[in-house]
């Protein structure tokens, strides 16, 4: 997948200069998309320009109202304004409408290049945290799952030590938080990585043909066994038995499992024969056993049998640092597929998800990921890409009262005094933003999503010092 030219808005009502600005903009390195008016440029907002050079004096619709516009519906878009007899109250709402700079007619070809070099080199920069993104993505995979946040690395230094001892383990959290990823890294890192793996969702087993599902049967059993069959447990003899959603069991046959995990033998429905099986079994859940016991719709005897080892995931709205490299992830492995050159997430759509709810986690981030990367028209997948999608907005309904508010996409590293693999990724993300940007702290802290005073204090934190020339920036 090659990654495109940066796209360019050129709007002027003036053939003429259409012609010689794109000319020059397409020298720079620019994919130029020329508009007559400011209609033309609206309809072009769809394809997602990182830089816009826009006339002030057109019929119908001015510069300033093009501006406003794609202020609101391409927000990571900079801007500039040009005009042949622009007023200096002009040029002040330009600027503050977020235009980079102001330029008169006629114009300074050398400094249209100087603008037309800074936007790209913005834009290379802004490539490149993309991609850093997704090279820390990348060293925090852990067996499917990516997580920086210290509930998320404790998860997986957990999975590591427990791994090659365990035979039963019950796996909780919420739909959507990676059971059965964790239910696969403890069969992976396990002694039996190299035998069968066989995943049931309990919730789809029809109640009436369950036990036979689990534990087969014979020819005549029933109406309509006319064969042989071997079930669940038998099929992962010497593996693992991964039971997805085990709320759902029904008792009868919950009796029957705890028979078969005590004594490791296994009857076929209509056969008198046992049969020996030696599987670990890993169970999981959104449920909450233990009132699903209280309740008399799971057996106790059952639930400790399981819960010799009790993995409990949190969900996404408690790990939301760890959305930002989800997201670069996601987004690396759906465009490949898709084969759309998407280079990532403005910073704008990267606030938006990392404010979102996420009722249905990871599962429904990676959801609203794959869509909007269908629907990315440009480079990058914008806040109008997920607006679209309609992202739950933070606390929506269904988020806890009084949640704390969401951490920002950098956030400082834990006061642990330890140096950690995580201490060690972060540093470097942010040695190599202020390196891009030749030690300046102000843009530096914007390209991270944080306040200076939070990258001063990671800074003082860890005494790391930047370029003596750039220090006082």
């Amino acid at each position: 997948m090659t990654a495109r030219q940066p796209l360019m808005l050129l709007v002027d009502d003036d053939p003429v200069v259409r012609d010689v600005v794109g000319r020059i903009a397409s020298e720079e390195g620019f994919e130029v998309v020329c508009c007559a008016d400011g209609y033309e440029a609206f309809n072009a907002f769809e394809r997602a320009p990182v830089f816009a050079l826009v006339d002030l004096r057109m019929p119908e619709v001015d510069g300033l109202e093009v501006l406003r516009a794609l202020g609101a519906r391409v927000p990571s878009c900079g801007t500039a304004l040009m005009s042949g007899a622009g007023t200096i109250d002009e040029a002040v709402a330009a600027i503050k409408l977020g235009a980079v700079d102001y330029l008169h007619k006629p114009l300074d070809f050398n400094r249209l290049r100087d603008l037309l070099g800074r936007v790209r080199e913005d834009a290379a920069t802004r490539r490149s945290l993309l991609e850093l993104d997704g090279d820390v993505a990348r060293r925090l995979e852990f067996c499917g799952m990516i997580g920086r946040s210290a509930i998320m690395q404790d998860t997986f230094s957990m999975i590591r030590r427990l791994a090659p001892h365990v035979r039963n383990v019950l796996i909780t959290g919420e739909t959507g938080t990676g059971k059965e990823l964790v239910a696969k890294a403890f069969h992976t890192l396990g002694s039996r990585r190299d035998r069968t793996f066989v995943p049931v969702n309990c919730s789809a087993v029809v109640d009436t043909l369950s036990e036979s599902e689990m534990f087969g049967h014979v020819r005549g059993a029933f109406t309509g066994a006319t064969d042989n069959k071997v079930g669940l447990f038998e099929q992962a003899n010497r593996g693992t038995l991964f039971l997805d959603e085990i709320g759902e069991l029904p008792l009868s046959l919950q009796a029957k499992l705890l028979r078969v995990l005590e004594t490791g033998e296994i009857q076929r429905v209509g056969s008198v024969d046992r049969r020996r099986v030696d599987v670990h079994v890993f169970a999981a859940t959104n449920r909450d056993l233990h009132a699903e016991v209280a309740a008399g719709r799971f057996r106790t005897d059952l639930l400790y049998r399981l819960n010799v080892i009790e993995l409990s995931l949190p969900p996404l709205r408690d790990r939301r640092e760890d959305i930002p490299y989800l997201v670069a992830a996601f987004v690396r492995e759906i465009s490949s597929r898709l084969k759309k050159p998407i280079g990532g997430i403005s910073a704008d759509a990267e606030r938006t998800l990392v404010n979102a709810h996420w009722e249905g986690n990871v599962r429904e981030l990676r959801n609203v990921v794959e869509r909007a990367c269908i629907l990315a028209e440009g480079d990058l997948i914008t806040t109008r890409d997920l607006v679209r999608l309609t992202v739950p907005a933070a606390g929506a309904a269904g988020s806890p009262a009084g949640a704390a508010a969401p951490p920002q996409s950098m956030t400082p590293p834990n006061d642990r005094g330890d140096t950690n693999q995580l201490d060690l990724v972060q540093k470097d993300h942010i040695l190599r933003v202020l390196d891009r940007v030749h030690g300046n702290k102000k843009a530096a802290a914007e390209l991270l999503g944080i306040s200076r005073r939070k990258l001063y204090r990671f800074l003082e934190q860890h005494q790391l010092h930047t370029p003596q020339s750039s220090r006082n920036a």
